[in-house]
């Protein structure tokens, strides 16, 4: 498949995600407060799409509270910047085993298991413009974690955004996932105008080696519109490699914490670096207005008054 680059490119921000990094940056925003801060500064620096997960305030640990989500909402939305809303629906699918010779029961820590209701009723209850859609089980990086996403429960949770006009972003860890979103779509559990988010160099998921990431492209339809981020130092490097392939971009705290080497970055500084790169490459950043467009997206007012 020859090169099509995309010229008209939208930037994601991932603000913060669930991952253990909070105490190996300070700029890792932990409250409702400094995640809609942060998120607001992205949308400043050029980001059009802001991905929020929610942390405990003290401690920094991933949780699935919908009062933290709609706080989180809420200040984004009263804010002066526009940005479109993208949040989370991939917690409440975390097993834990036990050692190899005793799998069962499973830890309690670091198990969280929800029902398809359960993981989107913060979705129910935001209406973000966008959620995610993780569209597969795997193994995550530690020795016995796998994240669970059943065929039924992804049917469930998909047909559930997709009847509260909430478009899922499916998160495609690898092409076997990229398989049963296009299954999802011939069922009509998504449109047709799907959104995929190419995750690249998450461990034990697909590779972030450019054979591999063309594979994923390769594997996208074209009535699809796609993203693509990697882990760590090959952040800025899957920048310019998915405008290249004809994608958009992702950045932010969730998957890298470094500007440069030995220099910890910020959301905004990382947006202000893809920014930079594309429009290096020849490309225009968009704004949330043509993304709504793109997508087809509704832009939502604030669902109650404003945070204090």
């Amino acid at each position: 498949m020859p090169l099509e680059m995309n010229r008209e490119v939208f930037i994601t921000c991932a603000v913060t995600g669930s991952g253990g990094t909070q105490d190996r940056s300070p700029h890792v925003p932990r409250s409702p407060k400094q995640i809609a801060e942060s998120a607001i500064a992205a949308a400043k620096a050029g980001a059009a799409v802001v991905h929020c997960h929610v942390r405990d305030p003290e401690t920094g640990a991933p949780r699935r509270d919908v009062a933290l989500y709609r706080e989180v909402t809420e200040r984004i939305r009263d804010a002066e910047v526009d940005v479109v809303l993208n949040l989370t629906a991939g917690m409440g699918g975390d097993m834990v085993f036990g050692d190899v010779e005793n799998p069962l029961p499973l830890k309690e820590k670091g198990t969280d298991m929800g029902g398809a209701s359960n993981r989107v009723e913060h979705v129910r209850q935001c209406l973000p413009e966008i959620c995610t859609l993780d569209c597969g089980t795997m193994n995550f990086a530690e020795a016995d974690y796998v994240m669970t996403n059943t065929p039924g429960m992804l049917r469930a949770m998909g047909s559930m955004m997709t009847k509260m006009g909430v478009k899922p972003e499916i998160e495609a860890f690898d092409t076997g996932h990229l398989w049963f979103a296009r299954q999802l779509v011939t069922e009509g559990v998504l449109a047709p105008d799907a959104l995929v988010q190419l995750c690249m160099g998450v461990p034990w998921g697909a590779p972030d080696d450019l054979n591999t990431f063309m594979a994923m492209v390769n594997n996208v339809p074209k009535e699809w519109t796609f993203s693509a981020f990697a882990l760590g130092r090959n952040q800025m490097a899957y920048v310019a490699a998915s405008v290249l392939a004809g994608g958009n971009v992702r950045v932010g705290l969730e998957d890298n914490l470094w500007l440069d080497r030995g220099v910890l970055a910020t959301n905004a500084q990382l947006v202000e670096k893809a920014v930079t790169v594309i429009e290096n490459l020849g490309a225009r950043v968009t704004g949330p207005a043509e993304v709504r467009q793109k997508l087809n997206l509704t832009k939502r007012a604030p669902v109650s008054a404003k945070a204090a």
